[in-house]
């Protein structure tokens, strides 16, 4: 695909939460942001982005996605031992630890010094290469770790602190979620019965706080078709990576506190806009905080703030998307009113359509 034929897609979710407090700072302390000179509550791309590469794993084979985690050595004597029934278990970390290392990423007792985002099928890069050749080159190393990359990688990226060669550029992007309006976090007091006190005890077997806040939020994510397919390069499965990241981004909740307040919802109103230009995040609708309309809470005055800037933006600035679909009355103004079944199944044909037409022109 040419710079000609880039594409993006940008989701924009608004979703209301009820007590919770999914996403905690170093004291436990709802994580929060100032925005528009007031505080919000906030949610981490981080904690959404590993909700969702856990939502993947019901969508995709495990040869198709990545681990992250420092336990690469085990990851590549397990596959080693799977393809060498003869090689010990020792024997094996010996050869996946050299070949790790031939590729310049540090370990030491075993284990990689950092988190290492690695898929499946490129553990098994490595150990087919450690069988075939006990003293592999580090091109040979990296070369293997730069193949058969996961959706996950491939959409989120890996980092590398030993060696940027085996850095991988994200083609997703996702923003933190911030609350459309003020947020002031609240304080539960509980306490807890001792069930086999005494009769007559009417102590508390134990008493604590929770902090936790409620919120509507506006959570905004964005993918480079074009970039992905630099490491995706069959046309159907970009499409269904493109599929089930639009599923896992607008259902999936991060867990935390998630048994004390049972608090997964999910979104009140959907926006995604397919453009060519640039991707455009549109929460600058809520510089202004949102004020409850009542009736409509902070929810529909959200989506109507959203109308109204995303107009404005498209106006005055970026034109109007190549098309946009929503789920959710409030925002029918903004594009074709579908359900997410549709929605998901008009991603795949549309991303499916956009890249085989790409691949024609380009051969034309």
């Amino acid at each position: 695909m040419t710079a000609t034929n880039r594409f993006f897609i940008d989701f924009h979710v608004i979703q209301t939460m009820p007590p919770s407090c999914v996403n905690r700072d170093d004291t436990g302390s709802p994580k929060t942001a100032r925005y528009g000179g007031v505080q919000r509550a906030r949610v981490s791309s981080q904690s959404w982005k590993h909700a969702m590469r856990l939502m993947f794993r019901e969508y995709f084979d495990e040869a198709d996605l990545g681990v992250r985690t420092k336990k690469i050595v085990d990851m590549v004597a397990a596959t080693i031992m799977s393809l060498d029934e003869d090689k010990s278990d020792e024997e094996a970390k010996k050869l996946a630890e050299k070949v790790i290392n031939a590729a310049k990423v540090s370990t030491k007792d075993a284990e990689a010094k950092a988190l290492f985002f690695m898929s499946v099928r490129q553990a098994e890069n490595l150990a087919k290469l450690i069988l075939d050749n006990e003293t592999p080159s580090t091109k040979e190393a990296q070369e293997a770790l730069k193949r058969g990359f996961g959706v996950d990688i491939a959409l989120f990226g890996r980092m590398v602190a030993d060696d940027p060669a085996l850095n991988t550029d994200a083609a997703a992007q996702v923003a933190h979620s911030i609350s459309t309006h003020r947020v002031d976090n609240e304080f539960d007091y509980y306490t807890a019965v001792d069930d086999r006190a005494p009769e007559d005890n009417v102590g508390a077997g134990m008493i604590g706080t929770i902090e936790y806040n409620s919120s509507t939020l506006y959570r905004y994510a964005t993918v480079a078709i074009h970039e992905l397919t630099k490491q995706i390069d069959d046309s159907s499965i970009v499409a269904k990576v493109i599929q089930e990241f639009a599923r896992a981004f607008i259902t999936s909740m991060p867990t935390g506190k998630q048994n004390t307040f049972a608090n997964r919802t999910l979104p009140d109103a959907v926006l995604v806009s397919i453009r060519i230009d640039q991707p455009i995040n549109l929460v600058g609708a809520f510089e202004k905080p949102v004020k409850s309309t009542g009736e409509g809470g902070f929810s529909r005055a959200s989506c109507a703030a959203l109308v109204e800037h995303s107009t404005t933006v498209y106006k005055d600035f970026a034109g109007d998307p190549e098309r946009a679909f929503v789920v959710g009355q409030e925002l029918v103004d903004l594009g074709e009113l579908v359900s997410l079944p549709e929605l998901l199944e008009l991603l795949y044909a549309e991303t499916l359509h956009r890249l085989d037409t790409a691949a024609e022109l380009s051969e034309a």
